[in-house]
Formats: C-alpha cells, structure tokens, sequence
C-alpha cells in the first residue's frame, strides 16, 4: 500500500514559512541549527565539488535557500554561473543580492518545485542540493528528480547532497529520533524541541541514506560516496 501524503504540508505552506524566516537563513551559524554538523556538510559539499570538478563553470543550487551553501562554492571554485532554485521568492531574491556580489559570473534565479525544472542537458558541472530533498514525497518525486540532476550534469559532473534522512531498520530509526530529540533539546529546551520535530513531521519526508545511494546509481552515477554522517543527518553525492 502506497503512504497517504495527503495531511503533508502543502508546497505554498512550505513557502509562507519560508518567506518569513530570511534572515535567519542568511547566517549559517544560527539559521542551520537544527541540522547536525551544519557548517562541516557544507564545508565537505564543497570541498568535494572543488577536487571532483576544479575547473567548474555552471552550477546548479536546489532549494538554495538565502545562498550559503552557493557562496561557499563560490569561495573554493570562483566566478561560477549559479542558477539558484527555491519556492520562495524573498529567498531568492536574498540569494541572488548576496550570490552576485561573489561571482563575476551570471546569477539566475527559478523560483519553482525542484520537481518542475526544466533543465537543459550536459549543462551543468556541479548541483548541490542542501536541506531540500526531504521536501520529496513519493517514490515517483524522487526517481523524477535524479533523472532530471543526472541528464543535466556534464558527463565528470557531480551532484552533493546534504539533508535529513530516515533509517531502514525501525529500532535504529528510533534510536537517531530519541539522539535528534536530544540534540534540540540541548539547543533550546523541550518547547523548541516540539517546535522543530512538529514542523518535520508536518513538512518532511525523507528517504534513508542508502535508498538514495541505490538511487543515484540506479540513474547512472558512475561512483558514489558517502561524505559525513551523524544521526539523522548525512552529506553524500554521485559523480557522472
């Protein structure tokens, strides 16, 4: 039986609250709190796309947010094209003010579904995809969508992913619940604890690290590797 994704967060409710929360998104130390070892998956996102493709020129952000994780790039592998893709459209214009002042490159923003992109093929050198992958539903969404980064990458291109994710096992699933619940609780007490795991239950749906290793291999990616995991969190990515 297929899972019933029907009492899921709307796209436009996703969006409303991302809308209102652009400053905070705009600092990596406070906005990315609730992901574990933010700045290091970052840091490893990057640093990989910089050894895999050190002589990049397009680059492709999905769910971008307010930038960071594009001007991180931008400070390992300079002067990229950055096409920046989110729901929100305060995000983006956030992004693309801070993004263009770091790159002599074109800055182009799409403000759309990551599902609905229409991406031309062998484009693009490097795609990152930080914290927006858990916004997938069903398995249809996810095949769609690596399909699409996959034919719109450069043959050598490569695709990084840093996001929330699930566990196969249910005892070991419980087991980085109980650890992630902790964690917030130890950032901002039992209030923002529910705060935060209310918003996930209600927004997320994430798929476990190796059903998306599987995925990107099933799609095509030559060699895949696994960057960095800690509890619920993981950066991991594909070369074409």
């Amino acid at each position: 039986m297929k899972p019933d994704y029907s009492k899921k967060a709307t796209n436009q409710e996703i969006r409303e609250r991302f809308d209102k929360d652009i400053e905070r998104f705009s600092n990596l130390e406070t906005g990315q709190q609730t992901t574990i070892d933010a700045p290091l998956t970052m840091d490893l996102c990057t640093e990989a796309a910089k050894y895999v493709n050190p002589n990049a020129t397009e680059l492709l952000d999905i769910g971008c947010g307010a930038g960071n994780y594009t001007l991180k790039m931008l400070s390992k592998v300079p002067n990229l094209n950055c096409v920046l893709n989110d729901l929100s459209m305060p995000m983006l214009e956030k992004a693309k003010e801070r993004v263009s002042l770091q790159t002599k490159g074109m800055v182009t923003i799409i403000q759309d579904d990551m599902r609905n992109l229409e991406l031309p093929d062998n484009h693009f050198d490097i795609v990152l995809a930080a914290a927006t992958l858990h916004h997938l539903r069903g398995d249809d969404d996810w095949v769609l969508l690596f399909v699409k980064i996959y034919k719109a990458l450069k043959p050598g291109g490569s695709f990084w992913i840093s996001d929330l994710v699930t566990h196969d096992s249910a005892p070991v699933a419980r087991l980085f619940e109980d650890r992630y619940s902790s964690y917030l609780e130890g950032l901002g007490g039992p209030e923002y604890r529910r705060k935060v795991l209310d918003y996930v239950n209600y927004e997320d749906t994430p798929r476990s690290l190796t059903y998306q290793l599987a995925l990107l291999q099933k799609v095509g990616f030559s060699k895949v590797d696994v960057l960095h995991k800690n509890s619920s969190f993981a950066a991991f990515g594909g070369i074409k």
